[in-house]
């Protein structure tokens, strides 16, 4: 039964499809506009189905490409964007379209015709317009025209010019375009030396607009530049420049030297033509001469300013080398004036001068003697040159008696002699005196000329007498007889008419009475000699008077000492002397004699003496002054007691006269009795001692005299006035020759020994009545007794080197005991050493008795164990008397251990891998590094690192010695030193293996150790080459990224060994970088290209990366291994069966299911019988099945597959089973997502997932009947259920 029912359904599908019309597609021309936005909709496919059946919409070649549809609306979207100017025929485009009822399918074109939009710019025609023309081109002249296309059309096609910008910008006005043609024409006048010889113009070409899709009109334009170059033409005459020439050249320069040049430039600069300079007149012909290429203008002839004056005046030309634009050789003429400068060649003379000035070298003139005023010697003197400086000097034996007027001159000048010393004319001492005149050219010294000048001296009577001194003392003993001569005094003239001639006179008149002259022989006499008293007058003053013939006088002054003679004796102004004078005191009393004699002579000079007596001895006199004093001091008790101290003495003045005449006098001398003795003590100082806690005992006695007479004077008494701080009394006792004075302690006062006050200085006065007073020092000693407890006295802290053996002391305890008498001893407490900072006993050190602090020889410093000792003792006093025999605290001393080196260095382990990328280690990269201390401080704990030894590895276990690729560099982290490993050298890529690095660490000391370090080498068959499509600029800009990036991807550092740009053919249309790098790891190990690939393949880095330019991983190269090529033969054969093989069975499976299909669908009739009507849905069904899906338009169970793929029910493949199930053909044209068109490719491959042994698996259905018979087969509660609906409407029922 179930058989019968399903023929006659599938009779009836048959039919009905027969029956059913194809669709019809009305709209065959549309108009898109070609600015249409992407998914913006273009128009809508216009179609009609007779049965009014549901439309299916799909597009067809050509240029399906650029849109999408609608399948049930058939509105088409723009896909791709559009370009009406993209091609010549763009603008009408022909889209295959294609339209379904179910049953039958339409395919047909539609024209579409794009409407323009404004969307492209003007293009000009040429990149640039540059000209060049004539300065000279007429206004109104067209220069060159601008052309720009737009390939739109309508306004927006038509393009308009204009000029936007001229630079330089006055020249704006120069220049006008046609707007509609491009023509640029010339507005105005070019000239290339006032104005610019250079434009630039800015054209614009602008569209006319337009739009299409949107309502806003848009317009473009383009830019293009035109550089306008002016060109030069010869328009302008030549120019000198630098006018006026003024040039000035010294007489006398050397033929062909450069004095000036001259300049002409052509004006017109762009033609800059040369000049040909020439000398058209000179006022002197011959001197100059210019040169005709460069106008330098040099000397021709030689230059003499005397002869040819001050200036010469030239008239230059230059001419142009080239016609101008008339055809004519234009020039220019400048007139130059050449200064001719003097040179100082010409040296000063001598002219004497009458009618006419000739040249003369000796010159005669006369002088009074003695006469004042100019010379005359009729000398000029003069210099050719034009300016010049001469100096007029003297020489010769006399030319300080005159100077030359002028001195200087400047000009032709006469030349005097002046007199300047007229006292040295004297005719009786010279009658002529030569001079020389020189004059010398001060510009040039060398430029001199001398003259020789006779001054002949004339005599005359101007001297007068003259005596040789201005004073004569003369000398003449008093009373001396009449006639006696003083002396003969005579005066000279040197005049020739006063020899012999001249007369004396005594003036005033007065002196006569006493003296007198000889007129003629000059001799002075005495007159009275009476009159000649040294004591009425010893001094007489006279004038000498002496005349020559012409009465002319000469003086001179006498002075007449009258000489004494001892004629008078002293005499004492007293009768007798008494003066009083306490003992003790000083006399001083002076005798007053006189003597009438001359004071200045022997016979007036007193002398005082004392006539010897008793106590004559005790005084003295001074012999000239007659001042007595006491000789020593006057003591009263030394005197004889009669005389009550009474003196006498006689005192006697005695002239110097030849014989000596005197005087005596008494002078009587009473001294009075005074307290003039200080009391004396008979001990200089004194010393005494007493025990300490002793009350009131005694210390000492001090003992005083004084050497008075009298009680009132010799009484004594003694006080202690210093030093003794309350702690001693002081008692007066008489005795029978001066007094006694008893210290002792004040009873109140206990001394103490180990007080501050263990000894005192005490000063004793001893005071008479009237308070004289001697001072006596007491030292008093306090005595010890034993009784005090020693004391440590701070000890400063000793330092020691560790591992010392020193046998001394290295250190000492001092204490103290404030007793005299003590014996310390000292002992040890303990000894503790400070390790790691803190206080441990130790047994470094010991004691001895003494104090001395020694190295125990039994233990070893060590600084590196501790690095200081503490050490505590006591001392005790073997001497004590009474009390505790130690001190109340124990003695201190720190002792520093000092270090030594004597630890080497000591390397820090560390775990890490060193790696090394052979191709990207270049010199002084860091490869690795060392870490390492020394136990030791100070400057012994630096460490310096040396690479050694290098070694390589390879792959085989083999070892080989290297040359030093590595150093290493030393750094400092606090206490820990860092030694950097670098390479010195590249490295070689191809060794596989690691590199076995020897690093020594030595300290300051010599003293090292070494470390071997393993150093992989990442060899070039891990090298990745990335290929970029970016510039080798924006790769290195933004390489940290990139870096980042494929670290993220990878989990490896990253090594970049190189960064270059594509340069292979295929790589020149676009610019590509290549990165070359290593992927290493920490262990050491690196990845290959396919690793590295594979993992940046993995779409969470991969964005990353093409975002960055990423494009292609290229491979480490791989050595190509030998093939035989028999092999490939044999493999290649097998391949070939294999495929036979496949093929075989892909046929036989696809006839399988071809079978299998046709059982499934005489089984849908049973599945849609078991669908109720309640269910009921509206809605397209499809024909033959009795499923809809979630959206009711595509059958196939609510999955995403094609609704045209072929059922093909019977083995025969009908035509009748065809068109009823057309509706679901595959469609070629159909566009759908790329995971649909792959799950289609291959059809016999899906059909497999059919196959009722695969229900474990998610169902994918590729046919509707499948899907139908798949749902009967679905066991109850299963979680693949079909999304599906039944359809009640179509049921077996109602078939």
């Amino acid at each position: 039964m179930e058989g019968i029912t399903g023929s006659i359904l599938l009779l009836c599908l048959i039919c009905f499809a027969n029956a059913n019309t194809s669709p019809t597609i009305n709209n065959k021309v549309v108009q898109v506009c070609e600015d249409t936005p992407i998914g913006a909709y273009a128009f809508t496919i216009e179609a009609t189905d007779a049965e009014n059946d549901p439309l299916t919409y799909s597009l067809l070649e050509p240029n399906a490409q650029y849109f999408t549809v609608e399948s049930s609306s058939g509105r088409v979207s723009i896909r791709r964007k559009l370009d009406r100017e993209a091609c010549d025929n763009c603008n009408v485009l022909t889209l295959g379209v294609g339209v379904s009822d179910g049953f039958n399918s339409v395919d047909d074109t539609i024209t579409m015709i794009l409407k323009d939009a404004n969307d492209n710019r003007p293009i000009f025609q040429d990149s640039s317009y540059d000209i060049e023309i004539p300065e000279n081109t007429p206004v109104g002249t067209c220069l060159f025209k601008a052309v720009a296309t737009d390939a739109d059309t309508s306004n927006a096609g038509i393009v308009r010019y204009s000029i936007d910008e001229v630079t330089p910008n006055d020249g704006f006005s120069l220049f006008r375009i046609v707007s509609t043609t491009g023509e640029v024409h010339l507005n105005g006048s070019l000239n290339f030396t006032a104005l610019s010889s250079f434009y630039r113009l800015k054209i614009n070409a602008k569209d006319g607009g337009g739009h299409c899709y949107l309502n806003e009109t848009n317009y473009f334009s383009s830019v293009v530049f035109s550089f306008v170059t002016v060109v030069d033409v010869p328009d302008l005459d030549p120019i000198f420049i630098g006018i006026p020439y003024v040039a000035r050249v010294e007489e006398n320069s050397p033929k062909g030297m450069s004095l000036f040049k001259v300049t002409a430039i052509d004006p017109d600069t762009g033609i800059n033509d040369a000049m040909i300079y020439g000398i058209e007149n000179s006022t002197v012909d011959g001197l100059f001469e210019i040169s005709t290429t460069d106008g330098d203008i040099t000397v021709s002839s030689n230059i003499d300013r005397e002869l040819i004056g001050d200036t010469v005046s030239l008239t230059v030309k230059a001419t142009e080398t080239k016609q101008n634009i008339h055809g004519v050789l234009v020039s220019t003429t400048a007139n130059v004036q050449i200064n001719i400068i003097d040179v100082n060649d010409k040296p000063p003379q001598f002219y004497k001068c009458g009618l006419s000035c000739v040249t003369e070298s000796h010159f005669t003139g006369e002088v009074v003697e003695h006469s004042l005023g100019s010379v005359s010697i009729n000398m000029t003197v003069r210099d050719l040159d034009k300016t010049s400086k001469i100096k007029l000097t003297l020489e010769g034996e006399d030319k300080d008696v005159f100077s030359v007027e002028p001195p200087f001159t400047m000009s032709d000048s006469i030349v005097q002699l002046l007199v300047k010393q007229p006292q040295k004319l004297d005719f009786e001492i010279k009658q002529q005196m030569i001079l020389q005149v020189i004059a010398i050219d001060e510009e040039k010294n060398t430029f001199h000329s001398t003259a020789t000048v006779t001054i002949n001296i004339k005599d005359a009577n101007d001297n007068s007498p003259k005596f040789l001194q201005d004073t004569y003392k003369l000398e003449v003993a008093e009373h001396s007889p009449v006639g006696t001569i003083l002396d003969t005094i005579t005066a000279e003239d040197p005049d020739m008419m006063d020899q012999g001639n001249i007369t004396y006179k005594l003036l005033p008149e007065s002196i006569l009475l006493y003296f007198d002259v000889e007129p003629q022989t000059g001799t002075i006499y005495v007159k009275n000699t009476t009159l000649l008293d040294r004591e009425v007058r010893s001094l007489y003053s006279a004038t000498l008077q002496a005349r020559d013939t012409d009465d002319k006088p000469g003086t001179t002054v006498l002075e007449i000492t009258v000489t004494d003679i001892n004629d008078q004796a002293p005499v004492i102004n007293r009768d007798y002397y008494q003066e009083f004078v306490k003992e003790g005191g000083e006399l001083e009393l002076k005798i007053e004699a006189t003597d009438a004699d001359d004071s200045d002579t022997e016979n007036s000079k007193i002398v005082f003496g004392i006539e010897p007596s008793r106590y004559s001895d005790n005084f003295t006199i001074d012999p000239n002054t007659g001042v007595l004093r006491n000789n020593g001091e006057l003591d009263c008790e030394a005197l004889d007691p009669k005389l009550k101290g009474r003196i006498e003495l006689n005192v006697t003045a005695t002239d110097k006269g030849s014989p000596p005449l005197s005087t005596m006098v008494t002078v009587i001398i009473i001294v009075e009795d005074v307290n003039d003795n200080t009391p004396k003590f008979k001990a200089s100082k004194y010393k005494f001692s007493v025990k300490e806690g002793e009350l009131g005992a005694f210390v000492g006695s001090v003992e005083a005299e004084d050497l008075d007479q009298t009680a009132e004077f010799n009484r004594i008494s003694f006080r202690i006035i210093e030093g003794s701080f309350g702690s001693f009394i002081i008692r007066t006792f008489a005795e029978e020759r001066g007094y006694r004075g008893n210290i002792t302690v004040d009873p109140d006062i206990e001394l103490d020994y180990e007080s501050a006050r263990n000894q005192f200085c005490l000063r004793v006065e001893a005071t008479d009545l009237e308070q004289k007073m001697a001072v006596v020092m007491v030292e008093v000693d306090v005595l010890d007794v034993n009784d005090e407890r020693p004391e440590f006295k701070p000890t400063a802290p000793v330092t020691v080197k560790e591992n010392t053996t020193i046998s001394g002391a290295v250190g000492h305890f001092t204490a103290q005991d404030k007793d005299g008498n003590h014996s310390l001893v000292y002992e040890l407490e303990s000894v503790k050493c400070r390790c790691n900072g803190s206080l441990t006993p130790c047994s470094w050190f010991i004691l001895d008795p003494t104090g001395d602090v020694r190295v125990n020889p039994e233990s070893t410093t060590d600084y590196e164990q501790c690095d200081q000792v503490l050490i505590e003792a006591q001392v005790v006093d073997e001497y004590t008397e009474k009390g505790e025999n130690n001190s109340v605290t124990t003695g201190q001393m720190v002792i520093n251990i000092a270090d030594i080196n004597d630890n080497a260095p000591e390397f820090i382990f560390s775990d890490s891998v060193f790696v090394v990328v052979s191709e990207s280690a270049s010199k002084g990269t860091s490869v690795a590094g060392v870490t390492a201390t020394d136990r030791d401080s100070g400057i012994n704990r630096q460490i310096d690192f040396k690479v050694t030894a290098v070694q390589f590895k390879d792959n085989n276990n083999q070892i080989t010695d290297m040359k030093m690729l590595f150093d290493a560099v030393t750094t400092q982290q606090k206490d820990i030193y860092v030694g950097i490993i670098q390479t010195s050298e590249t490295l070689d890529t191809s060794l596989k293996g690691k590199y076995l690095v020897t690093v020594t660490a030595k300290d300051t000391g010599d003293l090292s150790t070494s470390t071997v370090l393993e150093i992989f080498a990442v060899d070039d068959s891990y090298k990745v080459e990335l290929e970029f499509t970016k510039s080798q600029a924006f790769v290195e800009e933004n390489l940290n990224e990139i870096i980042r990036a494929l670290m993220t991807a990878t989990k490896a550092a990253v090594e970049i060994a190189a960064i270059r740009s594509d340069t292979s053919e295929a790589s020149r249309a676009s610019e590509k970088t290549i990165i070359v790098a290593y992927f290493v790891f920490s262990n050491g190990t690196a990845l290959t290209s396919n690793e590295v690939e594979r993992m940046i393949s993995d779409p969470q880095h991969s964005l990353v990366l093409i975002e960055l330019g990423l494009a292609d991983i290229g491979k480490a190269p791989v050595i190509e291994p030998e093939t035989d090529p028999l092999k490939y033969v044999l493999l290649g054969m097998v391949a070939g069966l294999v495929i036979v093989l496949a093929i075989l069975t892909t046929s036989l499976m696809c006839t399988r299911r071809n079978y299998r299909r046709k059982l499934k669908a005489a089984k849908a009739m049973n599945s849609a019988s078991m669908v109720t009507s309640d269910n009921q849905k509206s809605g397209p069904v499809v024909p033959g099945t009795n499923k809809y899906t979630l959206e009711g338009a595509n059958p196939v169970l609510n999955l995403n597959i094609d609704t045209t793929m072929v059922l093909d029910m019977d083995e025969e493949n009908s035509d009748v089973d065809k068109v009823s199930l057309d509706s679901l053909d595959d469609s070629q044209y159909m566009t759908m997502p790329e995971n649909d068109r792959s799950m289609v490719s291959i059809k016999c491959k899906v059909h497999l997932l059919e196959d009722e042994e695969y229900d474990s698996l998610p169902p994918v259905y590729i046919e509707p009947l499948g899907a139908a018979l798949a749902q009967r087969g679905q066991k109850k509660g299963s979680d693949n259920a079909p999304a599906g609906f039944s359809n009640p409407a179509f049921s077996t029922t109602d078939l």
